[in-house]
C-alpha cells in the first residue's frame, strides 16, 4: 500500500469527492458519480466496487485499491485511508473516494468527512443507490407497501447482539414493519432470536440477498424461525443483506409475474 505524498504543494488543496458506486451492478451508479470517477486525478476504491467503474478512471489517474472487508486479513485500515485522502488532497490533487452503495449509509462517509474538515480539505458527497435498495429491487421485494410495509428501518448487524458494542434496540426493531440489516450474515441466528424474543412472530418472512444486482446474486427466503438453518444449508456468505418483514412475501408474486412476461 502506497504512503501518502508529502505536503509540498504551494497551491490550494484538491477536492475530495466521496462517491457512492451503488450496490454492485456498474450501471447503477449516478451520472454525477461517473463524472467524478472520470475527472479525478486519484481514485481510491473499495473492494466491492465493480471493475468496470474503476476502468472508467482517466488513464493518467492514480488508482489505489483500499478495500475493507469485515473479518478479512489484508483489509486496509481506515486510518491509512484517511491519511491517503488528506495527503493527496494537500498535494493539490482531486480525489475520488469510491465506495460501494452510498457513502453515508454504513459506508464511513461521515467519518471520512470529519477527517477532511479537520484537515481543511474541501469535499462533497455524491450519493449512491444503497445496498438495501439495490438488493430489494433486484430480488423484487418492495421495501414499503401501503398495506403491510408502512415503515422501513436500516440497521447494522455487524456487532454480536450479545456484545456491549451492539446498541440496537430490538424491542423497537421488532415493531418496525420492515427492517433491513447490513453486514448481518455472521449474526443472523442471534438477530432472529432477539427479534422473536422481543415479540416479532417467528413466522415473519425473511430474505437474504447475496451479491445483489450482480450475476452472482442469490436470494434465500425463509422465516425468523428457520433462517439460520436454511442459510447455513445454502452456504450463503457476505456480502449480503437481510430483509425482515411481510413485504418479503411479494417476491413470489412479482417473480411469477415476471416469468409469465418472459414466457410470452
Amino acid at each position: 500500500m502506497p504512503t501518502p505524498p508529502s505536503d509540498d504543494s504551494p497551491g490550494p488543496p484538491g477536492l475530495v469527492t466521496l462517491v457512492g458506486a451503488g450496490p454492485g451492478a456498474p450501471d447503477l451508479i449516478t451520472l454525477r458519480g461517473l463524472r467524478a470517477i472520470r475527472t479525478a486525478q486519484v481514485l481510491l476504491y473499495d473492494a466491492l466496487v465493480a471493475p468496470e467503474l474503476v476502468a472508467e478512471a482517466n488513464p493518467a489517474a492514480l488508482k489505489l485499491a483500499v478495500g475493507k472487508r469485515g473479518y478479512c486479513v489484508g483489509s486496509t485500515k481506515q486510518e491509512h485511508i484517511n491519511d491517503l485522502l488528506v495527503g493527496y488532497a494537500r498535494a493539490g490533487r482531486s480525489v475520488c473516494r469510491l465506495k460501494g452503495g452510498d457513502p453515508c449509509i454504513f459506508g464511513r462517509g461521515g467519518e471520512e468527512a470529519e477527517v477532511l474538515v479537520a484537515a481543511g480539505i474541501p469535499f462533497e458527497f455524491v450519493p449512491g443507490v444503497t445496498a438495501a435498495l439495490g438488493a430489494a429491487a433486484s430480488a423484487r421485494i418492495p421495501l414499503t407497501h401501503r398495506e403491510v410495509g408502512q415503515s422501513v428501518t436500516f440497521a447494522t448487524g455487524h456487532h454480536d447482539p450479545d456484545s456491549p458494542e451492539c446498541q440496537l434496540d430490538f424491542d423497537a426493531l421488532s415493531k418496525m414493519t420492515t427492517v433491513v440489516f447490513y453486514m448481518a450474515v455472521r449474526h443472523v441466528e442471534k438477530i432472529a432470536a432477539r427479534l422473536v424474543q422481543a415479540g416479532r412472530a417467528g413466522s415473519t418472512p425473511v430474505a437474504i440477498v447475496t451479491d445483489a444486482t450482480t450475476p452472482r446474486e442469490r436470494v434465500l427466503v425463509a422465516t425468523l424461525d428457520d433462517v439460520a438453518a436454511l442459510m447455513a444449508e445454502a452456504g450463503l456468505a457476505s456480502p449480503a443483506l437481510v430483509v425482515v418483514g411481510a413485504v418479503v412475501a411479494y417476491r413470489e408474486l412479482f417473480s411469477r409475474a415476471t416469468a409469465a412476461e418472459v414466457s410470452r
